[in-house]
C-alpha cells in the first residue's frame, strides 16, 4: 500500500512528490513518456527564481535526482484508469496496478501545434510554444506568431513590447478574443495582422530560417523569420479521470485553492487544471499545494 501516487513527473508532480517525502510519505511517481514535461524542452529558462540562467532539462534532472535521493519511487507507466473503494485509491497502468490512500494527477497539458513535417526537430529552433518563457530572447527582433484567441493577442501585445515587429498571422478573417485585446492589437503599430491564412511548411536545417503560408485563393508565400510563437491553444488529457473529477469545457480538471477535486484525497497540480497562469513557478507552487494537502487528508484518515 502506496501513500501517495503521484501521476505525472513534470515540475508539479515532481514537487507534489518532494513535499509528500519531506513529510514522510511512501510515493511512487508514475510517467508516460519522460521526466520534466514542457519544461524539459525549454533550451533556456530564466524566469525561475534565484536562477539566473538554466535549461530546462538540468532543471528539471536536478529535481528528479533530488527526490530519488529522498526515496521517491519511479516508473516508466501510462496510467489507463483510477477507481476508489473504501478510502482507497486503485491505480491501473498499462503494466500493473496499485493501490494508494492519496493520489495527485500532474499530467500538464500540451500545446497544440502547426502538425507540420519537422516540426518537433524545430522545437525550441525557431518554434516555440510560450511567449513568456521564450520572447525575451528575441527583445529588438522581428518574431512570427501564429493564433487568434485570447493568448494569441496577450503574446502579440507582450512581444510588441520589446520586440521590433511582430508579424501575427490567423487562419481565419477575425480574431475570436476580447474585443479589448483586439482593438489593443489592432492599434498597436508593431504589430503586423494577416488574415485567412494557413501554415503548410516549415523551412531550414537546423534551426528554422522560414514558413510556407497558403492563402484563400489557394496560392502560397513564403515568410523568413528565425521565431515563430504558436499560440493556438493547449490540449490536456484528463478524460480516464473523469470518473473521479470535474472537466471544464476545454478539459482541465476543476478544483479548490487547495488543489482538491470533487473527490476527497485526489489532488490536481500544474497545467492539467483550470488556472489562469501555466508556468514553471505556478506548477511548483500547485504542487506544493497538493503534496502537502495530500499528506493533510492521509493524517485525517488515522490508522
Amino acid at each position: 500500500m502506496l501513500d501517495v501516487v503521484v501521476i505525472g513527473a513534470g515540475m508539479a508532480g515532481m514537487t507534489a512528490c518532494l513535499y509528500a517525502l519531506r513529510n514522510g510519505k511512501k510515493v511512487l511517481v508514475l510517467e508516460k513518456e519522460s521526466v520534466g514535461g514542457q519544461i524539459a524542452k525549454s533550451p533556456k529558462v530564466e524566469n525561475y527564481p534565484t536562477v539566473k540562467e538554466i535549461s530546462g532539462s538540468e532543471l528539471s534532472d536536478q529535481l528528479f535526482e533530488q527526490i530519488i535521493a529522498l526515496g521517491a519511487e519511479f516508473e516508466l507507466e501510462d496510467v489507463v484508469g483510477i477507481t476508489k473503494e473504501n478510502n482507497i485509491f486503485s491505480i491501473k497502468t498499462n503494466y500493473n496496478a496499485y493501490q494508494a490512500k492519496s493520489v495527485v494527477v500532474a499530467t500538464g497539458a500540451k500545446p497544440r501545434m502547426l502538425n507540420l513535417a519537422n516540426e518537433e526537430n524545430f522545437v525550441g529552433h525557431g518554434i516555440y510554444y510560450c511567449a513568456i518563457c521564450d520572447g525575451p530572447f528575441f527583445a529588438g527582433e522581428e518574431v512570427t506568431l501564429i493564433g487568434d484567441a485570447n493568448s494569441a493577442l496577450q503574446y502579440a501585445l507582450m512581444l510588441s513590447s520589446y520586440c521590433k515587429k511582430v508579424k501575427m498571422f490567423t487562419l481565419f478573417d477575425k480574431f475570436f478574443g476580447e474585443q479589448a485585446l483586439q482593438d489593443k492589437v489592432r492599434n498597436t503599430t508593431n504589430i503586423e495582422i494577416v488574415h485567412e491564412v494557413c501554415a503548410i511548411e516549415l523551412k531550414g536545417t537546423d534551426k528554422l530560417e522560414s514558413i510556407v503560408f497558403k492563402k484563400k485563393d489557394g496560392t502560397a508565400f513564403e515568410h523568413k523569420t528565425s521565431a515563430v510563437f504558436v499560440a493556438i491553444g493547449q490540449i490536456p488529457d484528463n478524460q480516464i479521470y473523469s470518473n473521479l473529477v470535474d472537466l471544464d469545457k476545454n478539459g482541465y480538471i476543476v478544483s479548490d485553492e487547495r488543489c482538491l477535486t470533487k473527490t476527497a484525497g485526489l489532488f490536481v497540480a500544474g497545467d492539467c487544471r483550470t488556472k489562469e497562469i501555466r508556468q514553471v513557478a505556478t506548477a511548483i507552487g500547485d504542487g506544493a499545494v497538493a503534496g502537502t494537502n495530500a499528506c493533510k487528508y492521509i493524517n485525517s484518515l488515522g490508522d
